[in-house]
C-alpha cells in the first residue's frame, strides 16, 4: 500500500510542481495569469474531492473509487505530456527579450491542455479523499497496536507524500527545465501508469470497506426534523429523555450527549404523533431522529468553524508555491562558482526537506517525550498542534517579506546578472537566502497540515471518513480561491496608486513584500479566531464542558483534561 501511494504521489506531483513555469515558458502566459490559473485549478481540484468522497461513501466504496481515479489521473498526465511533445499543441517559443508580446496559445491548444487538467481534477477528486481513509482501513482500531498504528500512519503518510514531492521537485523538475519538457512530463505519466498496475496487483490483500449509503441523508434528516419541531420546548435531562436507537449494522461508535447546538436536540424529542417500529427504529426517519444521529451532526457542525480557519492559514502555503517561485526566478540561482542554475521550482524542495526531517523526529522523539510529561497519547492535543503551525505560518510570511525587500533592494542598487525574458533584471542576491522561508513553510505543514488531516479523520463519524478527508482539500480550495481574490484586489487597487502595482510582472518594480505583510496581518487575525474556536471545541466522544485550551479563571491556571 505504501509503495503504491509513493508512485501515485510521484506521478501526480511531478507535473504540478513545475506547472507554473510550464505555463509561462511554453504556453507564454503572463505570471499573474499563470498564478491565477494555478490557483483556480488547485481550487477546483480540491473542491472536487467533496464529490469524490460523496460517491465513494454512497455508491462505490474506496477501492473502486481509487482504481477509477488513478486511471483518470494517468490519462490526464498523458494528455499534458502530449502538449509538450507535439509542436501543434503549444504556441511557438517566445523570443528571449526583456519585454514585448509573445504568441499565446490558440483556442484548440488551450482546450487540449484544459482537457488534461480536467482529467487530473477527476483523478484527484477520487484519490485525495479516499487514499488516506483506505490506508487507515488496513488497521484494526479495536486493538492497541492498531490504534498506535493509525496515529503513526498520519505522520508517515505525509513522510511518503513529501518524499515523492522532493524527487519531483529535484530530478523531474530538472529534466523538465533543462533537458526536455516532453521527457520530463512523460516521467510522471509513466509513474502513474505504474501506480495503476501496482494498485490492482495488490487487490487481493486489501481490506475493502463497502459503501454504506449516503451519510448526508442522516444529516439532512436531523436538520429537517429539527426545523419541523423547532416550536417544541427543550426536555429536561436530554441524555435520558431523547429518543435512542442505533441500527444493528451501524459502523459508527456510540456518542454521548453534548450540550452544544441544543436546537438540534428537538429532532430526537418523541411526540404523540411519532410512531416507533417493533425493532425500536422510527417509522418515519423524516419525523423522528435518534440521539446518535443528532450527535453525529453535532460532530460535523463543531468541525466547520475550525475548517474555516484553515482557509486563511493555507494562503501562506499557496504563496510558497507561486510567488516564492517567482522570487527565485529573479535571484541568483547559480550553484557556487559554476554555471549550473538550480531550477526555480526546485527551491520548494527545501520545504519538503524540512518536513521530511522533522516528521520522524517528532514521531519518534518529541511525541514520546511529551507523552511522558503530559500523559496524553499524542503528547499535545490535535488543536494545540494546529495552533502552533498557524503561528509558524505568520512568521513564515514575515520572513518572506523581509527577504523580498532585501532581494529587491539589491536588484535596484547593485549590478544585476542579466534579464529574465518578459520579467526583469536578475538580482545578485543568492537564491539560497530564500531557503529559510521554505524551511519555515515545511515546519508549518508538519504541525498544522498534518494536524488538520488527523483532526478531520478522528472527529468525523466512521461512515463519513472520506468526506472528512475531503474537508482538508476543500480548505485548500478555499485558500486558492481566496488567494486569487486577494491578488485581484491588490492588483486593481495598487495599480492606481503613486507607489505603483505591488504585483508587477517584474518583481523589482512591484512591492511583493507588502503583499506578504498583508497576509501575515490576516494570519494574526485568523490565529485569534482559531484560538476562540479551539477553546470552545469539544472532542468527539467527550461530553464534559471543559475547554480544550488552557484557560485562566479567577487568576488561577486551569488545565483541560480532554484527550
Amino acid at each position: 500500500m505504501a509503495g503504491n501511494e509513493t508512485f501515485e504521489k510521484l506521478g501526480a506531483i511531478g507535473t504540478l510542481a513545475n506547472l507554473l513555469i510550464y505555463l509561462t515558458t511554453v504556453f507564454n502566459l503572463k505570471s499573474i495569469t499563470a498564478a491565477t490559473m494555478i490557483n483556480i485549478f488547485n481550487g477546483t481540484t480540491n473542491f472536487g474531492t467533496l464529490v469524490g468522497a460523496f460517491l465513494c461513501d454512497t455508491y462505490f466504496g474506496r477501492y473502486k473509487t481509487l482504481g477509477f481515479a488513478t486511471a483518470a489521473s494517468f490519462l490526464g498526465l498523458q494528455a499534458i505530456q502530449l502538449t509538450a511533445a507535439i509542436p501543434e499543441l503549444h504556441p511557438h517559443r517566445c523570443a528571449a527579450k526583456e519585454s514585448g508580446e509573445c504568441e499565446g496559445p490558440t483556442a484548440g491548444q488551450l482546450a487540449f491542455l484544459l482537457m488534461g487538467l480536467g482529467l487530473m481534477i477527476v483523478g484527484a477528486g477520487g484519490v485525495r479523499p479516499c487514499n488516506l481513509a483506505f490506508g487507515v482501513d488496513q488497521f484494526n482500531p479495536k486493538t492497541e497496536a492498531g490504534k498506535r498504528g493509525i496515529d503513526s500512519f498520519f505522520n508517515w503518510y505525509f513522510f511518503t507524500f513529501t518524499f515523492a514531492q522532493m524527487v519531483s521537485l529535484t530530478l523531474i523538475v530538472y529534466i523538465q527545465s533543462n533537458v526536455s519538457w516532453a521527457i520530463g512530463l512523460g516521467i510522471p505519466a509513466t509513474l502513474m501508469f505504474i501506480a495503476c498496475v501496482v494498485y490492482f496487483v495488490g487487490s487481493k490483500i486489501y481490506v475493502k470497506v463497502k459503501a454504506t449509503g449516503s451519510p448526508m441523508t442522516s444529516v439532512a434528516q436531523v436538520i429537517v426534523v429539527a426545523i419541523k419541531k423547532r416550536k417544541l420546548k427543550p426536555v429536561e435531562q436530554p441524555w435520558l429523555s431523547l429518543f435512542k436507537y442505533i441500527p444493528p449494522n451501524s459502523i459508527n461508535s456510540k456518542l454521548p450527549y453534548t450540550d452544544q447546538f441544543r436546537f438540534l436536540d428537538k429532532a430526537a424529542i418523541v411526540t404523540p404523533q411519532d410512531e416507533i417500529k417493533g425493532d425500536g427504529s422510527p417509522a418515519d426517519p423524516w419525523r423522528l431522529c435518534s440521539l446518535q444521529q443528532v450527535e453525529e451532526v453535532k460532530c460535523l457542525f463543531r468541525v466547520l468553524p475550525i475548517w474555516a480557519s484553515q482557509i486563511m492559514y493555507c494562503v501562506t502555503l499557496v504563496q510558497l508555491h507561486t510567488y516564492a517561485v517567482f522570487q527565485a526566478v529573479q535571484s541568483d540561482r547559480r550553484l557556487g562558482n559554476s554555471n549550473f542554475k538550480i531550477p526555480a521550482a526546485s527551491y520548494v524542495v527545501f520545504m519538503m526537506l524540512s518536513l521530511t526531517i522533522f516528521i520522524p523526529v517528532y514521531d519518534r522523539a518529541v511525541v514520546p517525550f511529551l507523552r511522558k510529561i503530559r500523559g496524553k497519547e499524542g503528547g499535545i492535543t490535535i488543536l494545540q498542534r494546529i495552533g502552533i503551525g498557524m503561528f509558524v505560518s505568520i512568521f513564515t510570511m514575515l520572513v518572506s517579506g523581509m527577504v523580498e525587500q532585501h532581494r529587491r533592494s539589491i536588484a535596484l542598487t547593485k549590478p544585476t546578472l542579466g534579464v529574465v525574458p518578459r520579467k526583469g533584471a536578475i538580482s545578485s542576491m543568492s537564491a539560497s537566502i530564500l531557503i529559510p522561508q521554505f524551511i519555515l513553510g515545511g515546519l508549518t505543514e508538519a504541525f498544522a497540515s498534518i494536524g488538520l488531516i488527523e483532526f478531520y479523520y478522528k472527529q468525523f463519524p466512521e461512515n463519513m471518513k472520506s468526506i472528512g478527508g475531503s474537508l482538508f482539500y476543500c480548505g485548500l480550495a478555499g485558500s486558492n480561491y481566496f488567494s486569487s481574490l486577494l491578488i485581484f484586489i491588490i492588483h486593481r487597487t495598487t495599480n492606481r496608486t503613486a507607489t505603483g502595482n505591488w504585483l508587477e510582472e517584474d518583481l523589482n518594480k512591484g512591492r511583493l513584500d507588502y503583499y506578504y505583510y498583508i497576509i501575515a496581518g490576516l494570519g494574526i487575525l485568523n490565529l485569534g479566531y482559531f484560538l476562540l474556536c479551539a477553546s470552545w471545541y469539544k472532542y468527539k466522544g467527550n461530553s464534559d464542558n471543559t475547554p480544550e485550551l488552557e484557560l485562566h479563571v479567577n487568576g488561577e491556571k486551569q488545565q483541560s483534561d480532554k484527550p
